[in-house]
C-alpha cells in the first residue's frame, strides 16, 4: 500500500450510502429492505406493534475515533447532503462504507466524487468489498476487505497496532412503537460496545465470519474483561448508559473474559444490563445464576434448524433452553434459516412449526442465501447453482432465493418466509407483549435477590411494567379481540397480573393511556397501509476538525 502523501494531515470524509433506504429506486434501495434492523428482519409483520428504530454505521465511527487525521463522519446522508459536503470542504480522502445490496449507490457516489471532488482518493470498504470483480463495477482507488481501522492507519502513515479507542455509541435512535415516537432521552438507550469482529464458529452462510477471515478466525479489540469494563465505564460516564448492546458475534463463547468482566462489576457494584449474541453451546457453559449476575438480559441466538448440523447447536435442546432463559427473565431473539439444503416441501412446514414452538421474545427468519464472499457462495458457484439475473440489491435474505434450491422453487421461498413470520406472530403475539411477559418472569424470580446489584438491575428493567406496560397491553387486547381470541386472553392475563403486582399506577395507566395507544396504533396501521415509510436522519460528526481549519 502507498501511504497518502499528506499522511495524517489528510482531510478525511467517511460516509455511509445516501438515502432514501425504504423505497424502490434505480440505485438498489428496496421498500422490503428498510434501514431498520428489527422491522426489516424480526418484527416486520407486526404492524403498529413492530419495533422501529435506526442504528448508526458503527464501522466508520470506529475508524474516525482511531485515526488522528481531521475527519468527518456523514451517516445516512441524502444525495444532496453528500454533494454539499464534498463542495464545502476539499477532502483528500473519501471513504464509503456499504453492505452488498447497496453497491449501486456506491457506484453512484464514486461518480459524484469524481465529478465534484476530483482530487479526492476514494476508499470503499464494508461488506460490499466481498463482491467478486467489484473493482470493475465501481471507480474507486482502494477497496478494503476486512477490518478497516488498521488499513486506514497504515494508509495515513499511523501505527496500525496502536490500542483501539472506542467511540461512545448510542445503540439505537428514533424508536417508534404503537404509532408513537419515543423521545431520545439521554441515558435511556443502550450504548454499543464492539469487543471484536468476526466469528470463530464460521457458519457457511455467515457474511461476518467470512469477511473477517472465516471459520476459526476473529479479531479481538479488547481481550480482557478488565479492558471491556473500562470501556463501559467511559460509556456510562459519557452517555449515561447503564445498558450495553455488545456487538460481538458470540460474546459468551469467551468465558474467561466474561467472568473477569463479572468480577470487575462485583468489585465496583455495577448493575449493568447486557444485550448479547451467543450460541446455544456457549450459553450452556454458564449457570443461569451466573448469567443473571453478569446482567445478561437479552440474547440473540441462532436456532437455524434442528437438523442443520452446525457445531454451535451440538447437543442443545433449544426449546428447553429458550424456556429456561425466559423463566429467568432473559429475553431471547431466535434466528431460524428457511431453505437449508435438507429442506423439502414435506419437511419445511414442520420445521417452521418447530421454530415457532420456541416462543422466543423475537424471532428472525432469514432465507438460506449464498452471499458473495461466504463459503456457501463459493460452493453454489462451483456447482453452477447461482441464478443468473438476480440483482445484488435483492440478496438480503428477506425476498427470494438467489440460487437453485434442490427442492424448493424461488417463488415458493418468499411464500414460506412470509408464512413463518405470520405464524410466529399469530401464535406468540407481538414481541412487545413477549418482552413484558419475560420481564415479569424475571421480576417475580429476582425482585428480592440477596445480591444488591441484581436487585437494582431487575427493578430498573421492571420500570416499564410499573408504568406504560399495562396501557400497551390494554390496547393490544382490543386490537386482536376480533382476529385472535387466544392471544387476547394471554395478553389480558398478563395485564391483570401486572396491575395486581404494581397496583394503582398500572391500573391508572390502563384506563388513561390505554385508549390513547389504541388510537395511535390504529392511525399507524392506516399510515402503513398507505405505504408510509420511515427514514433515519442525517448525522454529521467532526473530529480533530481544528486541524483542518488551520
Amino acid at each position: 500500500m502507498t501511504t497518502h502523501p499528506k499522511g495524517s494531515r489528510a482531510l478525511v470524509l467517511l460516509t455511509s450510502v445516501f438515502g432514501p433506504y425504504a423505497q424502490d429506486d434505480q440505485f438498489g434501495s428496496r421498500s422490503i429492505n428498510p434501514m431498520e434492523l428489527y422491522h426489516n428482519q424480526v418484527t416486520r409483520v407486526q404492524g403498529a406493534f413492530s419495533l422501529r428504530m435506526f442504528h448508526r454505521s458503527w464501522g466508520i465511527m470506529m475508524i474516525q475515533q482511531n485515526i488522528s487525521a481531521p475527519t468527518t463522519v456523514l451517516d445516512f446522508p441524502t444525495r444532496k447532503a453528500f454533494e454539499r459536503e464534498l463542495t464545502s470542504h476539499r477532502y483528500d480522502v473519501v471513504g464509503i462504507s456499504s453492505i452488498i445490496v447497496n453497491v449501486g449507490k456506491v457506484r453512484e457516489m464514486c461518480r459524484i466524487v469524481r465529478r465534484l471532488s476530483p482530487g479526492s482518493q476514494i476508499v470503499v470498504g464494508g461488506h460490499v468489498a466481498a463482491i467478486p470483480g467489484l473493482n470493475r463495477m465501481i471507480d474507486a482507488d482502494h477497496i478494503v476487505r476486512g477490518e478497516g481501522i488498521a488499513w486506514m492507519r497504515r494508509y495515513l502513515g499511523e501505527d496500525p497496532e496502536a490500542p483501539i479507542r472506542h467511540p461512545q455509541i448510542v445503540s439505537g435512535y428514533g424508536l417508534r412503537v404503537m404509532g408513537l415516537r419515543i423521545p431520545d432521552m439521554h441515558g435511556s438507550a443502550a450504548a454499543t460496545i464492539i469487543p471484536s469482529v468476526g466469528c470463530p464458529m464460521g457458519c457457511n452462510f455467515c457474511t461476518t465470519s467470512a469477511f473477517f477471515g472465516g471459520k476459526g478466525k476473529h479479531l479481538d479489540f479488547y481481550k480482557s474483561g478488565r479492558a471491556l469494563f473500562d470501556v463501559m465505564c467511559e460509556a456510562e460516564a459519557g452517555v449515561k448508559a447503564r445498558s450495553f448492546f455488545i456487538m460481538d458475534e458470540n460474546f459468551l463463547l469467551n468465558r474467561d473474559r466474561a467472568m473477569e468482566l463479572l468480577d470487575c462489576m462485583r468489585r465496583e457494584g455495577k448493575s449493568w444490563t447486557f444485550y448479547v449474541f451467543s450460541s446455544a453451546n456457549a450459553i450452556r457453559r454458564y449457570t443461569m445464576e451466573q448469567l443473571v449476575e453478569l446482567g445478561i438480559s437479552w440474547v440473540w441466538m441462532g436456532l437455524e434448524s434442528p437438523r442443520s448440523g452446525y457445531s454451535k447447536l451440538n447437543g442443545a435442546d433449544t426449546v428447553r433452553l429458550a424456556g429456561e432463559l425466559r423463566s429467568h427473565g432473559i429475553k431471547l431473539l431466535g434466528s431460524t434459516i428457511v431453505g437449508l439444503e435438507h429442506h423439502t416441501p414435506e419437511n419445511i412446514g414442520p420445521e417452521i412449526e418447530h421454530a415457532v414452538t420456541h416462543d422466543t421474545d423475537f424471532h428472525q427468519f432469514m432465507l438460506y442465501t449464498p452471499v458473495p464472499g461466504t463459503p456457501l457462495y463459493h460452493e453454489m458457484s462451483e456447482q453452477g447453482r447461482m441464478l443468473d439475473g438476480v440483482d445484488l440489491a435483492d440478496i438480503h435474505g428477506q425476498y427470494k432465493f438467489n440460487f437453485q434450491h434442490a427442492a424448493i422453487p424461488r417463488d415458493e421461498s418468499k411464500r414460506l418466509l412470509d408464512w413463518a413470520f405470520r405464524l410466529d406472530f399469530e401464535r406468540n403475539g407481538p414481541s412487545l407483549y413477549r418482552i413484558f411477559r419475560t420481564t415479569m418472569e424475571g421480576w417475580r424470580r429476582y425482585k428480592d435477590h440477596p445480591e444488591p446489584r441484581v436487585r437494582e438491575r431487575i427493578h430498573w428493567e421492571a420500570r416499564q411494567l410499573k408504568g406504560i406496560a399495562a396501557a400497551c397491553l390494554w390496547a393490544m387486547e382490543r386490537s386482536v379481540q376480533r382476529t385472535n381470541q387466544a392471544l387476547r386472553e394471554k395478553v389480558r392475563a398478563l395485564r391483570r397480573e401486572i396491575e395486581k403486582e404494581f397496583g394503582t399506577m398500572s391500573r391508572a395507566a390502563s384506563l388513561l393511556a390505554g385508549p390513547v395507544l389504541l388510537w395511535t396504533s390504529r392511525m399507524e396501521e392506516r399510515r402503513l397501509a398507505r405505504g408510509y415509510t420511515y427514514e433515519p436522519r442525517t448525522v454529521i460528526e467532526r473530529r480533530n476538525w481544528a486541524d483542518a481549519e488551520t
